[in-house]
């Protein structure tokens, strides 16, 4: 995965030391309720799409952004549906982050599913009753994108 920029930036003073990543899950589905995943580089497996904010950037549209860098589709972020810190994690490289995910259901409004970066092996739509081996990550925003309810958080903290 790409380390962006004003991260490289932090890391020069900060080091290995944890800090706190904004960050954003997207759940795309097309016009026949299909899901977008892809199917990630750093591990084989298929996922949703998602990424880091960008300074300044508002939450949906990273979630925007990153769903047509990796994919080259267009979406619209409808909806938030989840917000959630993840447990602490340490890369190979020694630096620790912890992610505060807000997850997006959105609607694909153009573009051809393709891989379109180097973040993904393969891009491809779903149907919700035939999706590929999933995370819990995955399934269980995808499965909140399915319900009307209200946004789903987290109330004590990851270990």
């Amino acid at each position: 995965m790409a380390i962006p920029d004003f991260i490289r930036e932090i890391r020069a003073t900060a080091g290995h030391q944890l800090l706190l990543l904004p960050g954003v899950s997207a759940v795309v589905f097309d016009e026949e309720g299909r899901v977008l995943l892809g199917r990630r580089a750093d591990t084989g497996k298929w996922s949703i799409i998602g990424g880091i904010s960008e300074p300044g950037e508002q939450p949906a549209t990273t979630a925007e952004r990153e769903v047509y860098e990796e994919t080259a589709v267009h979406c619209v972020a409808e909806r938030v549906v989840l917000t959630q810190a993840l447990p602490p994690t340490q890369y190979e490289n020694g630096d620790h982050c912890q992610f505060l995910d807000v997850t997006f259901r959105c609607r694909a409004t153009g573009g051809e599913a393709r891989v379109n970066d180097d973040e993904s092996l393969e891009v491809a739509w779903f149907h919700v009753d035939a999706l590929p081996p999933l995370d819990e990550f995955a399934l269980f925003r995808i499965k909140q994108s399915l319900t009307d309810g209200p946004t789903w958080f987290e109330t004590t903290t990851p270990q």
